[in-house]
């Protein structure tokens, strides 16, 4: 059985480190090197880098901050933002990355996935899924949460794994950054059908919602923006509070 794995979620725009909710709403948090090296002395087990950037989605600009992070980090990392082909994937593993992260290019071609992993290695791929319930169903959005997509959740998925996808990573954008709870429904739904790792994201708020999101599910991974940059929490107290409840997880 997979350890579980807690992982800071870092977003950026113009350089900086912000928060979001709803996928709107940017608050700047602070330095976005800095901060990862707190997590990584933390107990991190990885990093997700990602640029929101809607008017500046240039991938490219992620390599510098990369170089940077990868300097002071020593934990696996995957970045994205904007990433539209192999060039743009190669360039982010030179700088630093372990893993790119796409969303928006799946849909226009899911053959691109298989592209990426013939050349990176499936373990490399995180492919991301922004999610947002419309009268009562999940529907997919690309382009930071602006352009809906007509294909359901569990087709996608499976054309992602047809794919050679390594990782998967489901967003919730009613839940994003409010820390009220995550969305259950959507976690099961997701991994339902997954056969791969799935990190899910948005909503966590305390520790109590990563353990029932573990405990319910087979969920891989938790990813947490606003929970360590609003709270006193970091993946340390994270990880020790959730080894009380015999959750199997990567320990310092």
């Amino acid at each position: 059985m997979l350890k579980k794995r807690i992982i800071p979620l870092l977003l950026l725009m113009n350089q900086r480190l912000v928060k979001t909710i709803n996928f709107d709403k940017y608050k700047d948090v602070g330095n976005p090197v800095s901060t990862a090296k707190i997590f990584n002395d933390s107990d991190a087990d990885e990093l997700i880098l990602l640029n929101i950037n809607r008017e500046k989605r240039d991938p490219l600009s992620l390599r510098d901050i990369l170089k940077e992070i990868s300097q002071e980090c020593f934990i696996p990392i995957a970045a994205g933002g904007g990433i539209k082909s192999i060039n743009d994937a190669t360039e982010i593993i030179k700088s630093g990355a372990d893993k790119v992260v796409i969303n928006s290019v799946c849909y226009e071609n899911y053959e691109f996935v298989k592209n990426l992993a013939n050349k990176f290695g499936r373990q490399a791929i995180v492919a991301s899924i922004d999610v947002k319930k419309i009268d009562g169903n999940f529907k997919l959005f690309s382009d930071c949460g602006k352009i809906l997509n007509k294909i359901s959740l569990r087709e996608h998925i499976l054309k992602l794994m047809e794919n050679d996808v390594g990782e998967i990573m489901i967003n919730s954008i009613d839940c994003e950054g409010t820390m009220e709870g995550p969305d259950i429904d959507l976690i099961l739904k997701a991994s339902e059908v997954s056969n791969v790792p799935i990190i899910y994201s948005s909503g966590v708020g305390n520790y109590d919602h990563i353990k029932d999101i573990f405990k319910i599910s087979n969920i891989s991974a938790v990813a947490c923006g606003s929970l360590f940059n609003f709270t006193d929490s970091n993946p340390i107290r994270t990880k020790s509070y959730l080894k009380s409840y015999n959750i199997n997880l990567r320990l310092f």
